[in-house]
């Protein structure tokens, strides 16, 4: 699959691209309009993005395990394999942390949560007791283990990232060492991840409609008049995350040769249908197809992007970060340094988890307050009509950060093909 690849997009490959684009974007405006206009239909709207994002999950699992055991199998070093994960973790430990404490930097610069004057008695805390109750169903020491699976169809049943990731890796090993005698299973491997980027293919064509449903739903849903309400913690939340990209990733990016907007000009279509199903999976297939087609090695690519989207979270680290202390303002919880760095203390593991749960940011955020012990956490009822907004931030942020991490990581570890690259990505190529 690899060798096939072509090293540059084909005129004709560009231009479907363009269409695509250009569809998703119109699709978009469209549903963001009828949203507005008839409420009613909009909501009626949902099950076009849910059913989208629904497909392309299915895919993900197979597509994982069919491309890290391909990638995996022809390699057969584990040791190279270490080095991968721990270049990777250590990238991903290191620009979270950063994005935790620019997003506490921000909080207490520009204090969104100031003159709310909640009064934490007369909240109902009863809306977000769904997300309290989901937030204690899983300890650190739980979440670690359940990377391990039941068995071995369980993962790819429930749809388990980690777990899938988990079963590749082993599966690739093992089948690197057999030599030639499994050739015939690593044959058939290729040809089934062709036939699932093939169905993912198919599926794309439908992401205008899907796009244009989804927004048509949050504005339906929520309506524009929650934007006002909550406009400054917004506000905050989208320039924090994109000066987080423009400057860490961009300043990351220059450290590594690639261009910061060429990288976001080459994944503009997946970005636009991030946006509008406000969910980062909706994409990673077709993330996973450019970055290996760039010039990354199949089995990098394997291995940190399906990690990322549990251990990179740099958007949703931002929102975090904000988000709790924005309900500190609010109800009038002062915090002195030493609490603040507790709460940053507790969120570097919380976070870490975030993508494992459905509506993980929140459920995230009650697990965080619920361990300080001090904010109080009826005041997520204060956020949860824009927390739908603020999704779509941190799930381009954490989208971008997972593909530098990708490029980067493929470049430090030799496993990055320049020559495939050419213009599109790197800085200072004409």
């Amino acid at each position: 699959m690899q060798s096939d690849t072509p090293s540059a997009p084909t005129p004709g490959q560009t231009g479907n691209r363009n269409s695509l684009y250009l569809q998703v974007l119109i699709g978009i405006v469209l549903g963001g309009v009828l949203g507005y206009v008839k409420p009613d239909w909009g909501v009626a709207l949902r099950p076009l993005g849910d059913a989208f994002v629904s497909l392309v999950k299915m895919l993900i699992g197979p597509i994982i395990f069919t491309t890290v055991v391909v990638g995996l199998a022809g390699m057969g070093d584990l040791k190279r394999i270490g080095r991968v994960g721990a270049k990777a973790l250590i990238y991903f430990e290191v620009v979270t942390t950063l994005a935790l404490i620019i997003g506490l930097v921000v909080a207490n610069v520009f204090k969104p949560g100031a003159g709310f004057h909640a009064d934490v008695s007369t909240l109902d805390a009863s809306s977000v007791a769904r997300y309290t109750s989901a937030a204690g169903q899983m300890t650190t020491k739980e979440f670690i283990l359940h990377i391990i699976p039941k068995t071995f169809v369980s993962a790819f049943a429930e749809g388990e990232i980690l777990q899938i990731l988990l079963l590749a890796i082993l599966f690739g090993l093992a089948l690197g060492k057999i030599g030639e005698h499994g050739r015939p299973i690593l044959n058939l491997m290729h040809e089934v991840a062709r036939v699932f980027f093939g169905i993912v293919a198919i599926v794309t064509k439908a992401a205008p409609i899907a796009a244009g449903g989804a927004m048509a739903f949050t504005i339906g849903e929520y309506g524009v008049g929650k934007l006002a309400q909550l406009g400054f913690l917004l506000a905050c939340v989208y320039l924090t995350c994109a000066l987080f990209i423009v400057l860490v990733l961009g300043g990351i990016c220059r450290v590594a040769g690639f261009g910061l907007f060429k990288v976001i000009k080459y994944i503009r279509e997946e970005l636009l249908l991030v946006l509008g199903t406000s969910s980062s999976e909706s994409a990673l297939p077709g993330l996973m197809e450019k970055l290996e087609k760039i010039g990354c090695a199949r089995p990098v690519v394997g291995i940190v992007v399906p990690s990322g989207y549990s251990f990179n979270l740099d958007g949703t680290c931002i929102y975090l970060t904000l988000a709790a202390l924005f309900v500190a303002q609010a109800t009038g919880t002062n915090l002195t340094l030493g609490e603040e760095l507790g709460l940053l203390a507790v969120l570097l593991l919380t976070s870490k988890g975030a993508a494992g749960v459905t509506g993980s940011g929140f459920i995230v955020l009650a697990a965080t307050l619920a361990a300080t012990g001090k904010i109080p956490v009826a005041g997520m009822t204060l956020i949860l009509g824009v927390d739908r907004f603020m999704s779509e931030a941190r799930a381009i942020t954490n989208f971008i950060g997972n593909t530098v991490a990708t490029l980067v990581v493929a470049k430090w570890d030799n496993a990055f093909d320049e020559s495939k690259a050419g213009e599109i990505l790197l800085k200072g190529r004409r």
